[in-house]
């Protein structure tokens, strides 16, 4: 039964991984303050989500009932933790590239840059 409640926990994870990344990125007409704080609250029930799976990783098994690990050892928070370095990666990285296109196109539109 418990591995049961393992597996099902961690696909609770997963999902809830995936709405706060989605959430990041995939939000049309937002503005990008708007959409960090969604991601950032979304990251919070994920984290959440995400401890309480590693929890119920962390119990020990009538298999190996001596086998205890440390929270953050367990597998949905290492995947939680990866999953947070690379959404802040790529939302930062999608911001400087947002505001880059907007410099180039208001120097364009400046006859700085020359036009094809």
């Amino acid at each position: 039964m418990l591995e049961l409640a393992k597996a099902v926990s961690f696909l609770i994870c997963i999902l809830s991984l995936y709405w706060a990344g989605i959430s990041a990125f995939f939000v049309p007409g937002s503005q990008w303050e708007e959409r960090l704080w969604v991601a950032g609250f979304k990251l919070l029930a994920a984290a959440a989500i995400c401890f309480y799976s590693g929890m119920v990783f962390s119990w020990p098994s009538k298999a190996n009932p001596t086998a205890f690990q440390r929270l953050t050892a367990t597998m949905p928070v290492r995947l939680f933790f990866w999953a947070v370095t690379c959404i802040a990666v790529l939302f930062v990285l999608s911001w400087y590239l947002a505001d880059a296109e907007a410099q180039a196109m208001s120097m364009q539109g400046f006859g700085l840059l020359p036009t094809r």
